[in-house]
């Protein structure tokens, strides 16, 4: 054995009890990645998520070598070029929460299925503008497929700020037993993977060509998306913003969206103080004012 010591490491202060750290993490830095989140994401961290800040940058730390949060945020913020950017999208996918499943909250798209009946001869754009892992993208894709056939005329665009995400949601292959998917729809929306892709399903191609995926963040000045959306599905981003940032959003959101379209929400989110905006049509369903 080594008769080298090992450095001392700085104890967490987060929690009732001290708990040992890999890597030096004050107040201060902390203080600092909330800033600079917000600043580039939108994203509002309170006091409270401090360890999970460290426990999700400190593999960052690892990777870049840097043995404090102090340098690591210092090397960030001087860092610039290509590179740079690579690092700040690092920073960002870090720190962003992807929780998702197929069809999650069902009755938004039993109401989809409704609100694409209506407008059936039509053609249909819709956005989601946080796709994840693909869940909700290829949800919205079934949901136009069992309404209006898989020709419908309707282009869905899937976009998220975190890349890496968004890597997985374009290659479109899941566990078989994902959660929320019918045997019904397994067999008709999946082709099922065999000899070493056992246990997994891949999404069929005819859903597939229905999405276009793209990294966007929603905190960015310009919101080139194309033609204007007939259906915006944003849920469970805007508890992640504080109300000057979701009335931001909401502004632009109001501004690329067709008379009457609709904008889709998550459970826990209101937005009834923007009604010159958006009105409330039914169970967080918004349609532009």
């Amino acid at each position: 054995m080594s008769d080298l010591i090992a450095p001392t490491r700085p104890a967490a202060t987060t929690g009732s009890a001290a708990v040992e750290q890999e890597f030096t993490f004050s107040k201060a830095d902390f203080d600092k990645v909330r800033e600079l989140i917000y600043q580039r994401a939108g994203i509002s961290l309170h006091a409270g998520k401090q360890a999970m800040v460290y426990s999700r940058l400190s593999r960052r730390l690892r990777e870049t070598s840097h043995r404090s949060f102090a340098d690591y945020l210092q090397w960030l913020q001087s860092h610039t070029g290509a590179s740079g950017d690579a690092e700040w999208q690092e920073f960002i996918n870090c720190l962003t929460t992807n929780l998702t499943s197929f069809f999650r909250e069902d009755h938004h798209f039993h109401a989809l299925a409704d609100d694409l009946k209506a407008r059936a001869g039509q053609n249909l754009r819709i956005w989601c503008s946080a796709a994840s892992t693909g869940e909700e993208p290829y949800s919205i894709a079934m949901t136009v497929a069992e309404a209006l056939g898989p020709s419908a005329a309707v282009r869905i665009l899937a976009s998220d700020i975190d890349t890496k995400v968004l890597a997985t949601a374009q290659r479109g292959v899941y566990d078989a037993d994902s959660r929320g998917l019918s045997p019904q729809r397994l067999q008709k929306h999946f082709l099922r993977g065999k000899g070493a892709n056992a246990g997994f399903i891949r999404v069929k191609p005819e859903l597939a060509r229905m999405i276009e995926f793209r990294p966007f963040n929603l905190m960015a000045r310009d919101w080139a998306l194309g033609e204007p959306f007939d259906i915006i599905f944003c849920r469970n981003v805007m508890i992640y913003f504080d109300a000057q940032t979701q009335r931001q959003v909401l502004q632009q959101m109001h501004r690329i969206t067709r008379p009457g379209g609709l904008l889709y929400v998550g459970h826990s989110e209101n937005f009834t103080d923007s009604r010159d905006l958006y009105k409330l049509r039914g169970k967080t369903i918004y349609q532009k004012a």
